[in-house]
């Protein structure tokens, strides 16, 4: 035992400090006060020596910078340097844009719960509420999802208009220029009602509120652009898309084959400076419909038109759908849902250097300009129809649950149902906590790009997960 003695305290002690995270200085002072015990308390010496040379060949390297830092920290860092791709400049932008929010505490294993609990209440303003009350239920009320995805493949002409008229298109853009300057939260409560009903409307209705051209606009955008593009976009009588997706990239903007070149052209029957584009676009929202173009591609000044760069980064600019060239391909089907989506393709179509949004001098900014704007999007659109697609599903599944009745109980009565109900519930009510978290943040004046990460993964596959619980229930028949 006079030997085990040593090695059990060395033990005890990290199990101890590991389970504690206690700071490796505190490890290594309580193993020798340890050690130094066991010593005295006559344990086998010969051992106790064996254990405090491995507590110090742990601590000494670790805690000594001079020499921690030549014989361990450099050696991994070339070698993990070697192994890793490098960072790029597009992953860079992604990791520099927006804030981190409450959510970085959790990484830090101690969070300040009540700064969380602090934040206050979101509420949604009188109007808001009225909006909500009437023209998004009366969308509800005239959606009928069989007729839109097995008969019209599309929304009927009565539900165009009505979206329209109501300036559902308009949520995010100002009141100044005839939108409804809606906040987050409530821009979260109508996608999230809309999504319960038909997910096809729910993503008509978030895409021209989600990243696109109103919300560059509104933030990027030329007085002249704004004053133009933002009151048609509102009232729907300009039909957005964004084209950033292609073949060959998608989230990694870097990576886009798609160009503009710097050169004199014709544009209105004047010859004026601008760019020749070729692109090809996939899996566009809104392209077989869109009226507007926004466009992500790399610039190119070969001939120091505009400047000394030649390679001017990625780039954004506005497209009017009957610009010479612009050709929108036939529609995609994906997974036979019917919301509008396409393809789009141009070659050598010219734009003056006025349709690049911000004007000249944002060209080159496109890609800090499409992260600071993601984040707002992507906090709100894809979790709230999450949220209202798990809400229906909670709805829908416990009520049929409840009116199924097998040997003489409701099915809703048996334990593997009672499960898959019991998740179907949990995992609504956090995806609706989540999601409203969010939109809160980004009301609170936030740019949660990390936030918005977390919503977005989280909401969508727990999503998923109750969708899968809804079918083994309903469909179990």
């Amino acid at each position: 035992m006079s030997i085990v003695a040593p090695f059990l305290a060395f033990l005890l002690a990290g199990a101890f400090a590991a389970y504690h995270r206690i700071r490796l200085a505190y490890w290594a002072a309580i193993t020798a006060s340890l050690l130094v015990a066991c010593w005295l308390l006559g344990a086998n010496h010969t051992a106790t020596i064996v254990a405090a040379v491995l507590v110090a060949l742990v601590a000494v390297p670790l805690l000594i910078p001079g020499i921690r830092k030549p014989l361990l920290t450099a050696p991994l860092l070339k070698f993990f340097r070697k192994v890793l791709p490098p960072l790029s400049q597009t992953e860079r932008i992604a990791l520099e844009t927006g804030s981190v929010g409450f959510e970085g505490q959790l990484f830090t294993g101690d969070p300040d719960w009540k700064q969380l609990l602090d934040q206050p209440r979101p509420l949604l303003t009188a109007e808001e509420q009225a909006f909500l009350d009437g023209p998004v239920e009366e969308l509800c009320r005239m959606t009928n999802d069989w007729e839109i995805t097995h008969v019209h493949a599309d929304l009927p002409p009565e539900l165009w208009a009505f979206i329209k008229k109501n300036r559902f298109f308009g949520m995010i853009i100002p009141k100044e220029y005839g939108g409804l300057g809606f906040s987050a939260l409530a821009h979260h409560k109508v996608i999230q009602k809309i999504a319960s009903i038909s997910s096809v409307v729910s993503s008509t209705v978030g895409v021209p509120n989600s990243l696109g051209p109103g919300e560059l606009l509104n933030h990027y955008g030329t007085q002249e652009q704004k004053e133009y593009y933002l009151p048609r976009l509102a009232v729907g009588e300009e039909v957005p898309c964004f084209g950033l997706t292609g073949p060959f990239a998608g989230s990694d903007a870097t990576s886009i084959p798609d160009y503009g070149i710097v050169c004199k052209g014709e544009w209105n029957g004047a010859n004026v400076l601008g760019l020749k584009l070729t692109f090809d676009k996939r899996y566009i929202t809104l392209a077989p419909v869109a009226t507007l173009i926004g466009l992500a591609f790399r610039m190119y000044d070969p001939d120091g038109l505009i400047g000394d760069t030649r390679d001017i980064g990625i780039t954004l600019a506005l497209l009017p759908r009957d610009t010479d060239g612009v050709e929108i391909g036939r529609r995609h089907f994906p997974l036979n849902s019917p919301f509008q989506n396409g393809p789009i393709h141009g070659k050598e179509v010219f734009i003056p250097l006025s349709q690049l949004i911000g004007g000249v001098e944002k060209a080159g900014l496109g890609w800090n300009m499409l992260n600071e704007c993601l984040a707002v999007g992507r906090s709100i659109t894809l979790p709230s129809t999450g949220s209202g697609g798990a809400k229906a599903g909670a709805v829908i599944t416990g009520a049929y649950a409840r009116i199924r009745k097998q040997f003489g109980l409701s099915v809703g009565r048996f334990e593997g149902v009672e499960e898959a109900l019991a998740r179907i519930g949990g995992k609504a009510y956090m995806i609706s906590a989540l999601s409203q978290a969010t939109a809160a943040a980004v009301d609170r004046g936030d740019v949660p790009s990390v936030p918005s990460a977390i919503a977005k993964y989280h909401c969508t596959e727990m999503g998923r997960e109750v969708s899968r619980d809804v079918m083994d229930v309903i469909g179990g028949k």
